[in-house]
């Protein structure tokens, strides 16, 4: 007699699934655009941890326009000014390939008609741009909350409350996948299914065992 099948309770598949983007979906970091710019490695290291630091960007998560957040940023850092003033027109610059195995993996879970949507925090005007040039992927989405279009940033509860409502899908039916502890989190105390991602070897294992993956 062979080994028995696994059964999968089918009421309690979830319906659909939630991506976060960078570090996700796409691998994200300054250092990918600044070493074009920057030669001497300590000067970049230097550049990148004092300058156009995480916390500074995250402005731009928050709705924050590039023009203000640079002239203030140019005025700490005048002697910066002309790598701070790249940011802005070179930002997909620092937006790397897609991380291993993610595209295929959204693939099959389009081609199983599962409803695939994301919550990023992204800029406003970095958004656009981004995502016309990664039509490819994000026509397989069905919506994207933007963080800086709503003025709301992951890890907030109100974020991942105004993407059920829009999206229409229930917290305890659907997952939600994030790089970022603190947006899980948020995402758990919403109700949703929320999934810490390391890789995608890992996150097909999870989707397996929750079976929304064969």
């Amino acid at each position: 007699m062979g080994t028995p099948t696994a059964v999968v309770d089918t009421a309690a598949v979830p319906t659909a699934v939630i991506f976060d983007v960078g570090r996700v979906l796409y691998d994200w970091d300054p250092r990918i655009l600044y070493r074009r710019l920057i030669d001497d490695d300590r000067a970049l290291d230097a550049f990148l941890r004092d300058v156009v630091t995480h916390e500074w960007h995250f402005q731009h998560d928050a709705g924050r326009d590039f023009a203000d957040t640079s002239a203030e940023l140019a005025a700490l850092y005048p002697q910066h000014a002309e790598l701070i003033a790249a940011w802005g027109p070179r930002f997909l610059d620092s937006i790397g390939a897609p991380i291993a195995g993610m595209a295929a993996l959204v693939d099959e879970l389009a081609a199983a008609d599962v409803p695939l949507y994301a919550i990023t925090n992204f800029s406003h005007e970095f958004w656009p741009p981004f995502r016309a040039r990664e039509a490819a992927m994000f026509d397989r989405f069905r919506d994207v909350v933007v963080s800086g279009v709503e003025k709301l940033v992951k890890p907030d509860p109100a974020i991942y409350r105004l993407a059920l409502d829009r999206f229409g899908v229930a917290a305890e039916r659907t997952v939600f996948i994030d790089d970022n502890a603190a947006n899980v989190a948020g995402a758990r105390s919403v109700g949703l299914i929320a999934l810490h991602f390391v890789d995608e070897p890992t996150l097909r294992g999870e989707l397996q065992a929750l079976g929304l993956l064969g």
